[in-house]
């Protein structure tokens, strides 16, 4: 089962609306995902030359100041930080973010990365679609893009961490629909080729790893994901959110459903029609069918 969508606004005008107009789409793919939710949004970008990052605790009292201090101490000051519900978003000046990542990972063992990027941040958690919303305070965000998962987990626990989005490189996310038969195969390819790292065994992870991997290797999101249907193996539908660009992809077979539809003013894509039906204008939209093993992508000007 579980539920994706994906919301991409052509016009500008639109953008403030972002929140307001993703947060009914989740809560309509509920019923195919009951126990967890996560939501990616592409917002304004971080201070010059800075990272937003996104960390997660089990405990809503997590001492968020002592962290963002201790960051800021590695950095020289100038560390943001703003706590909404179990995650804390962080602005961190400078590019580089991998240093910060080891000192995190060894000072902070017990805080999860949800997203780094310059313009994504993502939120996630165990519960249900509308709680999820509710708590992260979705439906008042801003932006040019988001893209949202709901899961029904079939092969493994119900966890914050296994819940999707997955973000594998600066901006890139990935949500996922279907299996992956060989992702401990590429995962391992992975560690080795990439010295990718993993915070989990889920597949979809994996995949986005994958994306991350060609995309540093130098290929276009077209090219990365043309590639993922070459390496691959199973039955997938991803959405996918890169910083100025969105994109669809099905395997060969198809077998997972999903939806999309344009207009002028935005882009929609969900597992169920019924997840668009509100979206303005959506009644002189162009809606289909996502062909099998062809890349669907969308930029901003």
């Amino acid at each position: 089962m579980c539920g994706i969508v994906g919301l991409f606004l052509k016009d500008p005008a639109q953008r403030p609306h972002l929140g307001a107009l993703f947060a009914p789409m989740l809560v309509e793919m509920t019923e195919r995902g009951p126990d967890s939710a996560g939501i990616a949004v592409y917002g304004d970008a971080a201070p010059a030359d800075g990272r937003r990052v996104v960390l997660s605790h089990a405990d809503p009292a997590h001492d968020w100041p002592a962290l963002a201090e201790g960051l800021s101490e590695l950095v020289g000051g100038g560390v943001g930080l703003h706590v909404i519900d179990t995650h804390a978003m962080l602005t961190v000046p400078g590019p580089d973010w991998a240093p910060l990542a080891d000192w995190l990972a060894t000072a902070h063992p017990d805080v999860a990365v949800v997203s780094v990027g310059d313009r994504l941040a993502i939120f996630k958690e165990v519960g249900s679609p509308a709680s999820v919303l509710d708590r992260f305070g979705i439906a008042g965000m801003a932006g040019t893009h988001a893209i949202g998962h709901t899961r029904m987990a079939t092969e493994s626990a119900v966890t914050t961490a296994g819940s999707h989005p997955f973000n594998t490189g600066p901006d890139l996310c990935l949500v996922h629909n279907g299996s992956l038969s060989n992702h401990n195969r590429v995962r391992m390819r992975l560690r080795r080729h990439a010295g990718a790292r993993f915070a989990t065994d889920n597949d979809s992870e994996v995949a986005a790893a994958y994306l991350t991997w060609r995309l540093e290797a130098g290929d276009t999101l077209e090219q990365a994901l043309e590639a993922a249907l070459r390496d691959l193996d199973g039955f997938f539908t991803f959405c996918v959110g890169t910083r100025d660009g969105f994109a669809v992809l099905r395997d060969p077979i198809a077998c997972k459903p999903a939806v999309l539809a344009e207009t002028d003013a935005w882009v929609a894509m969900a597992s169920e029609y019924r997840a668009l039906a509100g979206l303005p204008g959506v009644e002189t939209a162009r809606v289909w069918e996502p062909e099998p093993a062809q890349v669907y992508t969308w930029r901003i000007p």
